[in-house]
């Protein structure tokens, strides 16, 4: 069962399953959340969520898809862990760099890359993957 936790530990969680998809999102708020070029993120049921250990803030915002998204983050360190809304209904979106597991970005395939537009032009496409414009 995969876990992961922020970056000091306060916040801990678990999934089971698998990941339904491995997306990289390139939207302003991922690259905001991740300090990052991009978001990695994992896809699961939200039936197999859970957290074991803190509780975690919450920041509530109209996503750029125009759907009000939920990130949970450790009121302590500041760290994104995953992120729910209506564009993905009945799932969590995972930050990948979050779980445990290295082996997991280490095999990281993407199924698709969201506002791939908006994708830095040193970065090429991930060969195999959906080019979405938007969530969808």
């Amino acid at each position: 069962m995969p876990s992961g936790s922020c970056i000091c530990g306060n916040v801990r969680y678990e999934v089971q399953g698998d990941s339904g998809a491995s997306i990289l999102c390139h939207c302003v708020d991922c690259r905001k959340i991740s300090g990052g070029a991009f978001s990695a993120n994992s896809v699961f049921s939200d039936e197999g969520f859970k957290v074991t250990q803190g509780t975690p803030k919450q920041h509530k915002k109209k996503a750029d898809g125009g759907n009000e998204i939920v990130s949970n983050f450790c009121g302590d360190c500041g760290s994104t862990m995953w992120r729910q809304g209506a564009t993905f209904p009945g799932k969590v979106i995972v930050k990948a760099g979050t779980l445990d597991d290295t082996k997991i970005l280490d095999n990281f395939k993407a199924d698709a890359e969201l506002y791939a537009p908006t994708r830095p032009k040193w970065l090429p496409a991930q060969e195999g993957a959906a080019q979405n414009n938007g969530m969808s």
